[in-house]
């Protein structure tokens, strides 16, 4: 522990599987993730591999925390008590359903490639995905296998909480899991590189195990470390907040990253656009807003201000830092976060060289919105209909240098092909456009 990365974590979880009795064996990945590590263990147990697709029910509004997930042959499960939570009605369920269900559809065609789904009927169904978080997907996932006539399901993973275990275990005849970490956060922290898999790459590797050609040697990593890559921690008020500091050579900016509601400093999305930037010779902080205990009480992963002041104590805390203490600050903020990168940059003296947000809820921070002096840009999906009308609603209150940049195809958690690269390209530019000049010709 951590992995290098899922083809290191598939290796090593075929290495475990090799000695289970798994007769007239099916390996079945959840996409994307899933793939390259279900592709090695297929690989290493010369079993066929296909997809076994399902889709994750987002609440309207906040798509990133889940209220139950659906899967192919209609299957579906509700997490009753974030339902009731949040108060949605059956018609937006409906709506939410229906939207997931096309691309289900989308993907089981695009992933495919116009071949047939292995069929399942008496066999073994082996079930891999890159880890476990809650247990709901991967729960739905042994529900399809078994609706396609599967006589036995197994789960495995390189990483999983036990409690995610133990639910998964209501719905698999067993569960195989590697590394069982009490203080389990999110899955990409186990990980060193958790880079997004596309879905080039989920088609290429589904196509290469169809007709048995080997994939290429994994390329070696950058040589060029950055100055500082550590695990760091803030202190903020009375709790201290974990994060991820990476400093490249010369860094010309650093840019504080505010999560969304459901997620923390581990987000994959977070940490791919993290990656471009540092590339781009641009460091990053990516931290939590609030401690695990806090994040229990769903009112302060809505608590704007709250999470302002963290985002505000992280910036104070950069300034401290040798490798960063001349460098300009930006932030970049997703969701709920981006209301609070917003808010944060308002403050008095907050002197934030530029704000970019992503999917943000910048309406969550209307009273603060004509105070932002530092030039912020709004990136929103073409197919966020309603996020994207919140964003410009707000641009209208706006007072600073702002834009609102849309990208086509996207909806709020960009998960299209390559719309999440492309808000990657446009934050980076627009970071890069706005380092302060001073800085920018050193």
């Amino acid at each position: 522990m951590p992995f290098a990365h899922r083809r290191d974590a598939g290796r090593r979880l075929a290495a475990r599987l090799a000695s289970m009795a798994l007769p007239d064996l099916v390996v079945l990945a959840l996409p994307r993730g899933g793939v390259p590590v279900a592709y090695e263990v297929a690989d290493a147990l010369h079993a066929p591999l296909d997809v076994i697709i399902v889709r994750k029910l987002g609440v309207p509004f906040q798509p990133e925390l889940a209220m139950g997930a659906i899967g192919e042959g209609e299957v579906r499960i509700l997490n009753d008590r974030v339902v009731e939570m949040v108060g949605v009605s059956r018609d937006e369920i409906a709506s939410v359903e229906a939207r997931e269900r096309a691309e289900l559809a989308r993907r089981a065609s695009r992933f495919r490639g116009g071949r047939d789904r292995v069929d399942l009927t008496g066999r073994t169904a082996l079930l891999v995905d890159d880890g476990i978080a809650t247990g709901a997907t991967a729960r739905v996932a042994c529900r399809v296998a078994r609706h396609q006539g599967a006589a036995r399901v197994i789960f495995a993973a390189p990483v999983a909480p036990p409690s995610a275990i133990e639910e998964v275990g209501e719905d698999a005849d067993e569960v195989v899991v590697l590394e069982t970490p009490a203080a389990f956060y999110a899955i990409g922290q186990f990980y060193d590189d958790f880079t997004q898999t596309d879905d080039d790459e989920v088609v290429e590797l589904l196509a290469r195990a169809h007709v048995g050609a080997p994939l290429p040697a994994t390329a070696d990593l950058d040589d060029d470390p950055p100055v500082r890559d550590d695990e760091v921690e803030i202190a903020a008020d009375t709790v201290e907040l974990a994060g991820h500091l990476t400093i490249p050579e010369d860094a010309r900016l650093i840019v504080a990253f505010a999560h969304g509601s459901g997620s923390s400093r581990h987000s994959p999305r977070n940490r791919h656009v993290a990656a471009i930037l540092n590339r781009s010779g641009i460091g990053t902080l990516l931290f939590d807003l609030l401690t695990t205990r806090e994040e229990l009480d769903r009112a302060n992963v809505f608590d704007v201000e709250l999470l302002a002041g963290r985002l505000g104590a992280a910036t104070r805390w950069l300034r401290t830092q040798g490798e960063a203490r001349d460098v300009p600050i930006g932030y970049f903020g997703a969701s709920t976060g981006a209301a609070a990168a917003l808010w944060a940059a308002a403050e008095p003296g907050a002197e934030i060289a530029a704000v970019v947000s992503r999917g943000g809820r910048p309406d969550l921070a209307s009273s603060r919105l004509a105070l932002v002096a530092s030039p912020t840009l709004l990136i929103v999906g073409g197919d966020d209909t309603v996020v994207l009308q919140l964003n410009r609603e707000a641009h209208a209150q706006m007072l600073c240098e702002a834009r609102v940049a849309v990208v086509p195809g996207a909806t709020h958690l960009f998960e299209e092909p390559g719309t999440l690269d492309e808000a990657a390209r446009l934050a980076c530019e627009w970071f890069v456009e706005h380092v302060p000049r001073a800085r920018a010709t050193r």
